[in-house]
C-alpha cells in the first residue's frame, strides 16, 4: 500500500514548504519527468498505451505450475470469486489475480516494508529508506517466515508469490500498469519477482500505523514546555465508564486460575501491571525537544493504513439472532482509514469446488493487495470483523550513549549493529549502521541528525546520568519481534465454530485488534468478542503512558499477558456486542493496563443506544437497519454545546442570522446542512480558543503563529517577553483535532463557566475573554466571518458538504507528479457528511481545516440466516488501473451509503457473473 497523502479543503496537492524528506515529498519524482511537457506526453500514451495494462478476465490462460484448472468469475464490478480444486490452486490463482489489477500498488508496498523505496523514486527517498531499515520490517519477517510460521502456511505464501510471479513473467512495465510507464521516462527500474516474505511484511506496515499510543506519549511530553502537570491531565481525562459502556461487560478476571471467565465475578481487581499513575517521572526535562525531532522522523514514515497513528478507529458490531428478523445474526463492519486510491482493502472469494483435506477453504471478504487469504469477512460457517483496540504494544526509552555503548543498572553494554546498503535509483549507493540495545531496541535517534544535537544539549534531572556523548531515543514494540500473524490469518479462514476461531486468534499477535464473531448454529446463532495479541506488561508504577528511562531495567516489560487472560465475551445476556475503539474492559474487573488512552468512546455508545433503542422498542433489527446505523451523522459534541450556544445574546445580525440556523436543528451532520457546518465552524474556532492557541508549538498547525510569552528558566522573570511563535505540524495531525478526546475534555468543564481554559487576554483586535460564554460568543462571531470567507456571505448557499469534501489522491505520482498526470490519476471531490466521532465517521481535523482526513474504508453486513444476502462495498474499486471501469465505480455508491449485494453461493455468484477467466495448467 502506497503511502498516504489526504488533500482537504484549503490544501493543495503537494503542499510547499515542506522540509527534505518529509512525507509530501515521499514519491518525488526526478526532474525529467516533472517537465516533459503535456501534450508530448499524451501523445506517447495513446488509448493503447493505458489500456495495455488492464487485465484479460475472458477466455483462457495457461500458468505453470497449477495442478488443475482454475475459473476466475467476476461481476459487475470487477470483484472477483476464485474457484480451485486445491488449496495451492487456490493462492496461486489469487496471487495472479490480485496482479493483474494492483501490482504496482504491491510493488511500491514491499519497497516500502522493506526500506527500498529509493530503488523505484531515487534519492529523495533515502531518509525514509534509512528509518524503515533501522525499523528492520523485512528483517522480522524474514525471522517469521524462517522460524515462526507453520509449514501450511508457507506452502500458501509460495503459491501466491508463484501466481504473482507467473502473472508478471514476460511483461515489461507498461504492461503492468500506467505508473510504470510513467517511471519510465525517469529511471530503468523493472519490477523484480514477488518472494513469500514480501507478503509477511506487510503485517508489519499495518502494524505500525495501528501501534497504540506512541504519537499519545510523545504529545504528552511535548506539552511540558508550555503547560504544567494539571492542565495536561485535563487534557488527557480518563475514560468515561460510567456513560460509555466498555466492550466487554460480563465476566471478570479470575486471579485464582489466572484466566478471563465469561460469566464469573473478579476476586482480585488488583493492578498487575501499572498502578493508573501518569507513568515514570524520572525522563530527563529537556526530552520534549527530542520528542520533537521524533515526532519529525517518525512523520515522514510513509503510512500504511492510517494517518501515522493517528485518528485510527473503526466500528464492528454483531447482534444475536434473538433480535433480528432472521432469527440468526448479523454482523457489520466499516475500519476507518486513510482514504487512499486504489483503497487499501481488495474484496474477493476464495472457493474450494468441493470441500476436502486438500482443498479447505471457502471464504469471502476484504483482503489486502500483495497478501493471500481473506483478512476480514466470513467463510461457509462463521463471520467476523476487527477494529483497532489501541492497546499500548509501544514504548520509547531514552537511551545515555557512554562511547560505543548504552548504560544500563550502572554498566555500559555494547549495541548489536547490523549495515545496510541502500541502492537508488540514477545515484549512488549508501551504506548506515544500524544500532540496537541488547533486547532489540533500534535507536530511531540514529537516523536524524538534529535528535542527536539536541541529546548532547538536553537538560536532564538531576536523578539522570550524566550527559556524556548525549543521550540517543529507542523503541520498543512487540512487531520488532518474530510472531504468528499470518498463521492466524489462514486459520480464522477456514474455522468452523467458536472454539477454532479463538484459537486462531491466539496466532494473531500483531497489530492487536478487536475481532468480533458470528455462526448460524443453534437456535439463534451464536456471537462472540475476543481481545487477541502480544500484549505487554510493565513493572508497578509504570504504565506506559509517557517514555521511560532506558539506564534502569525496572522500566523494561516484565512479560506478556497470558491468551487465557485476555478478555471476551461468547453469548452476552444482553444479545449484543459493539467494539468502536472504546475501552475493551472496566478497570476494576481486570488488573493488567492495557493502555492508558483509549478512544473515549462516543461512537460505541451512540451504536449501543442505536441498537437498545430497536430492541426496547419490541423491533427486530434488518440488514438494512444495520447499514443505516452505520450511516449514523449524529454529532455528540453538538447535543451538548448547541443549547449553551443559543442562550448568548448575540448583538451583530450577521452572526445572530447565523446562530439561527441551530435553532430545531436535529444535530445530524447530513453534507445539506448549513447548520451542521455552522456547528463544526464553532466547534473548531471553541477549540482553537480555548485550547489549540495555548499548545506548544510542536502540536499546532504549520503556519499558524501566534505572539506568546517567551519561557526563559535562565534569567529572572521580569526577563520574560512575547515572541512569535509559529506551528510545526501537518495540518492533518495537529492538535486539537476535535475527536472524542476532545469531546471529553469540553464535557468535564463545561459547567465551570470560570473555568481557567475559558480565559483568553486581550490582543489588539479582540477583548479578554474570562468565562465560558465569552468565549463561545467569540467562537460564533469567527466562526460565522470564516464561514463567510469560505462559502459567502448567504448563509442560504451553506453546507457541510461543500466544507467537508474528499479527494481520493493515487498514492505516488498522484501526490507529486507534473499536474497533468495527477489529473489522469487523482479523482474526486465528493461531498460528504458524517464527522469526527460520528458513527459515520468521516475524520477531519478541527486544527487544520474541514477536509476528509479518514473514512470507513469499506462497509460490510453479513447476514448469517442467509449468507447471499449479505451487503458489502468498497471505498473505489477493484482496479488499480487508471481509467479501468473499477477505478472507482463504488464511490458513489459509498458515499452515498449504499451497498452492494455480496454472492457468496455458487448459484448466487453464477447469476451475477459477467467474465470468467479459466487459469489452465
Amino acid at each position: 500500500m502506497p503511502p498516504n497523502t489526504t488533500a482537504s479543503s484549503g490544501q493543495t496537492p503537494g503542499k510547499s514548504g515542506r522540509k527534505k524528506g518529509r512525507k509530501a515529498r515521499l514519491f518525488l519524482i526526478v526532474l525529467v519527468l516533472a517537465i516533459i511537457g503535456g501534450i508530448a506526453f499524451g501523445a506517447y500514451w495513446s488509448v493503447s498505451t493505458v489500456r495495455a495494462s488492464f487485465p484479460q478476465t475472458k477466455g483462457s490462460i495457461k500458468l505453470d505450475g497449477l495442478s488443475g484448472p482454475v475459473n476466475v468469475k467476476r461481476d459487475g464490478n470487477g470483484i472477483p470469486q476464485v474457484y480451485a480444486s486445491s488449496d495451492e490452486d487456490l493462492f496461486m490463482a489469487q496471487g495472479f489475480v490480485q496482479a493483474q489489477d494492483r501490482f504496482y500498488e504491491m510493488d511500491v508496498r514491499r519497497h516500502m516494508t522493506s526500506g527500498r523505496l529509493s530503488e523505484m523514486f531515487g534519492s529523495g527517498q533515502v531518509k525514509n529508506d534509512e528509518f524503515l531499515r533501522t525499523l528492520g520490517w523485512n528483517r522480522v519477517a524474514q525471522k517469521e517466515y524462517d522460524t515462526k510460521l507453520s509449514a501450511s502456511t508457507k506452502k500458501y505464501l509460495q503459491a501466491y508469490a508463484k501466481g504473482v510471479n507467473a502473472y508478471l513473467k514476460g511483461k515489461d512495465g507498461k504492461d503492468i500498469s500506467l505508473e510504470y510507464a510513467a517511471l519510465g521516462f525517469s529511471n530503468d527500474y523493472t519490477p523484480k519477482q514477488w518472494t513469500p516474505v514480501d507478503s509477511v511484511a506487510w503485517l508489519k506496515a499495518m502494524a505500525w500505523d495501528l501501534r497504540g499510543n506512541m504519537q499519545d506519549e510523545i504529545d504528552r511530553s511535548l506539552m511540558t514546555s508550555r503547560l504544567g502537570p494539571k492542565q495536561i491531565a485535563d487534557l488527557y481525562p480518563e475514560y468515561p465508564y460510567s456513560r460509555n459502556k466498555a466492550i466487554v461487560q460480563e465476566g471478570a478476571y479470575d486471579s485464582v486460575t489466572g484466566a478471563y471467565s465469561p460469566t464469573g465475578t473478579s476476586s482480585d481487581s488488583t493492578s498487575a501491571s501499572g498502578t493508573g499513575l501518569a507513568g515514570n517521572t524520572e525522563a530527563p526535562s529537556g526530552f520534549q525537544s527530542q520528542l520533537s525531532g521524533l515526532y519529525d522522523v517518525l512523520d515522514n514514515v510513509p503510512t500504511a493504513v492510517g494517518v501515522n497513528g493517528n485518528g485510527i478507529g473503526s466500528n464492528s458490531w454483531v447482534v444475536s439472532g434473538s433480535h433480528t428478523i432472521t432469527g440468526r445474526p448479523l454482523l457489520a463492519n466499516d475500519p476507518h482509514l486513510s482514504a487512499s486510491l486504489p483503497s487499501v482493502w481488495y474484496q474477493m472469494g476464495l472457493h474450494c469446488t468441493a470441500l476436502s483435506a486438500k482443498c479447505q477453504y471457502d471464504v469471502s471478504g476484504y483482503t489486502f493487495a500483495g497478501m493471500p487469504g481473506v483478512v476480514i469477512g466470513h467463510n461457509q460457517d462463521i463471520a467476523w470483523g476487527m477494529t483497532n483496540s489501541g492497546v499500548d504494544v509501544t514504548d520509547l526509552y531514552l537511551e545515555k550513549i557512554t562511547g560505543e555503548g548504552y548504560e544500563y543498572d550502572g554498566k555500559v553494554l555494547p549495541f548489536t549493529t547490523r549495515k545496510e546498503t541502500i541502492k537508488v535509483a540514477g545515484g549512488s549507493d549508501k551504506t548506515i549502521v544500524v544500532r540496537s540495545t541488547e533486547d532489540g531496541m533500534p535507536l530511531l535517534s540514529d537516523r536524524d541528525d538534529e535528535l542527536v544535537k539536541v541529546g548532547k544539549k538536553a537538560t536532564v534531572d538531576s536523578g539522570a546520568p550524566d550527559r556524556g556523548d548525549g543521550y540517543a531515543i529507542a523503541l520498543r514494540w512487540t512487531a520488532l519481534d518474530p510472531g504468528n500473524s499470518m498463521d492466524a490469518v489462514f486459520e480464522m479462514d477456514k474455522a468452523s465454530d467458536w472454539t477454532e476461531f479463538r484459537k486462531a486468534s491466539t496466532s494473531f499477535d500483531v497489530p492487536s485488534q478487536n475481532l468480533v464473531y458470528a455462526d448460524a448454529k443453534g437456535s439463534s446463532g451464536n456471537i462472540g468478542y475476543q481481545l487477541p495479541g502480544r500484549i505487554p506488561t510493565r513493572a508497578e508504577g509504570d504504565d506506559g503512558s509517557l517514555p521511560s528511562p532506558g539506564w534502569k531495567s525496572k522500566y523494561r516489560w516484565t512479560g506478556y499477558i497470558k491468551q487465557s487472560a485476555l478478555p471476551y465475551e461468547y453469548n452476552p445476556k444482553r444479545g449484543y456486542i459493539v467494539t468502536a475503539n472504546q475501552a475493551v474492559v472496566d478497570k476494576d474487573k481486570y488488573p493488567y493496563t492495557l493502555t492508558t488512552d483509549w478512544g473515549y468512546g462516543t461512537r460505541s455508545q451512540r451504536i449501543n443506544d442505536l441498537i437498545e433503542s430497536k430492541i426496547n422498542g419490541g423491533g427486530k433489527i434488518s440488514t438494512d437497519d444495520m447499514r443505516q446505523m452505520q450511516l449514523d451523522n449524529s454529532s455528540e459534541i453538538a447535543k451538548l454545546i448547541v443549547p449553551k450556544l443559543l442562550k448568548i445574546d448575540v448583538a451583530d445580525k450577521d452572526v445572530r442570522e447565523a446562530q439561527k440556523l441551530l435553532e430545531g436543528w436535529d444535530y445530524t451532520q447530513d453534507s445539506d446542512s448549513a447548520a451542521a457546518a455552522y456547528f463544526n465552524a464553532t466547534w473548531r474556532n471553541i477549540l482553537k480558543l480555548a485550547f489549540g492557541n495555548k499548545l506548544p508549538k510542536e502540536l499546532r498547525v504549520k503556519g499558524q503563529c501566534l505572539n506568546v510569552d517567551r519561557v526563559d528558566t535562565t534569567g529572572p522573570a521580569d526577563e520574560d517577553q512575547k515572541v512569535r511563535e509559529c506551528g510545526e505540524r501537518d495540518a492533518d495531525q495537529a492538535q486539537p483535532d476535535g475527536g472524542d478526546r476532545w469531546f471529553e475534555v469540553v464535557r468535564k468543564i463545561i459547567n465551570d463557566e470560570k473555568n481557567d481554559w475559558w480565559k483568553l487576554p486581550k490582543t489588539r483586535t479582540q477583548k479578554a475573554t474570562g468565562t465560558r460564554d465569552e468565549l463561545f460568543g467569540r467562537a460564533l462571531r469567527d466562526a460565522r466571518w470564516e464561514l463567510t470567507a469560505k462559502l459567502g456571505k448567504d448563509i442560504d448557499t451553506w453546507s457541510w458538504g461543500r466544507l467537508h469534501r474528499l479527494f481520493l489522491k493515487n498514492q505516488t505520482l498522484g501526490t507529486e507528479g507534473p499536474r497533468f498526470l495527477q489529473y489522469m490519476l487523482n479523482r474526486g471531490p465528493w461531498k460528504l457528511g458524517g464527522g469526527e466521532a460520528t458513527v459515520n465517521a468521516t475524520g477531519w481535523n478541527a486544527a487544520g481545516g474541514y477536509g476528509v482526513v479518514w473514512v470507513p474504508s469499506m462497509r460490510m453486513v453479513v447476514n448469517l440466516g442467509d449468507l447471499d444476502q449479505s451487503k458489502w462495498i468498497n471505498l473505489s474499486g477493484a482496479s488499480g488501473h487508471a481509467y479501468s471501469a473499477h477505478y472507482t465505480d463504488q464511490t458513489d455508491l459509498w458515499a452515498k451509503g449504499e451497498l452492494l449485494p455480496w454472492a457468496f453461493s455458487k448459484k448466487a455468484v453464477d447469476k451475477r457473473t459477467s467474465d470468467t477467466l479459466v487459469l489452465e495448467p
